[in-house]
């Protein structure tokens, strides 16, 4: 796929607007439709369970919104915020600390889910050269570009040294709407999230809750959202759903295990296409 030098005339008027806004940067794939909402997901590398589940579930609860998903291409949250995107049909856009060329993109190991990202029509960025290999010290500052993208920005996970919590402070300082996550307590992974959330930070535990801190309209009716694509999981979930059925049986007619069936199904509820009554799930 080509690759543009885009010129600060060029960017977003977001990007243009933050205290050090790059002086280029270079474009793979597409940026998202005119009107579309922005959300920057950040957190650990080493994320937990938790972290990840609460990640994939929020992201398929905006299935069929106009959002695009920012984050960095790193291991971990990024990571997961990426493919829960991508599994939900919604356009995501990639950050790397490295150029955009296939054999300099960071980490290697995700480098099949940025094809992924193009083929789907999201978008790599950079500021740097398309042959440029990254260091450590690029991840901060490629950080301010995610948060100088975002419309508001959402905190998963982050420990009491977590380079997020600069990221996080970035959002305040570029006035861009802080989003958490509230965690255990005592957990370490918490720190980052509690701490934001006692100095004014936005609360998320639904979808909905995004939503209305990107100013997007809730739709009731589920006719007025687009049909939400479902992955090969949700989509066996579903059709195994055609009676009403307890968790315990569903999971007895499938590979998963039960916290993967317990995700995927709630996943499919936020997406409006079932819900559970007395016991059983059913399709709405």
């Amino acid at each position: 796929m080509s690759m543009h030098e885009l010129l600060p005339i060029d960017f977003p008027a977001s990007l243009r607007e933050i205290p050090d806004p790059p002086k280029k940067m270079w474009l793979r794939g597409d940026m998202p439709p005119e009107g579309t909402k922005s959300l920057a997901v950040v957190g650990s590398r080493a994320l937990t369970r938790y972290g990840r589940e609460a990640c994939e579930v929020l992201i398929a609860g905006l299935a069929g919104y106009p959002v695009s998903i920012v984050s960095g291409l790193a291991l971990g949250i990024d990571t997961v915020a990426h493919k829960s995107a991508l599994a939900a049909g919604l356009h995501t856009i990639a950050i790397p600390g490295s150029g955009l060329n296939d054999d300099v993109i960071y980490p290697r190991s995700n480098q099949k889910i940025a094809k992924s990202i193009l083929k789907a029509g999201g978008a790599l960025l950079s500021e740097h050269e398309p042959v440029y290999k990254a260091r450590s010290y690029d991840f901060p500052s490629r950080n301010r570009i995610m948060v100088g993208l975002a419309d508001a920005v959402l905190i998963v996970e982050a420990g009491p040294k977590s380079g997020t919590l600069i990221t996080a402070r970035l959002a305040g300082e570029y006035n861009r709407e802080l989003l958490c996550i509230p965690h255990r307590i005592g957990d370490p992974h918490s720190f980052g999230a509690h701490l934001f959330l006692r100095t004014g930070a936005t609360l998320v535990s639904e979808s909905a809750h995004i939503l209305e801190a990107l100013r997007l309209p809730i739709h009731d009716d589920l006719n007025e959202r687009i049909a939400p694509s479902l992955t090969p999981t949700e989509q066996c979930i579903y059709d195994l759903l055609i009676e009403p059925l307890q968790r315990d049986d569903l999971i007895r007619n499938t590979s998963l295990t039960p916290s993967e069936a317990l995700v995927t199904l709630i996943s499919l509820e936020l997406k409006g296409m079932v819900k559970e009554k007395f016991g059983a799930w059913h399709r709405t």
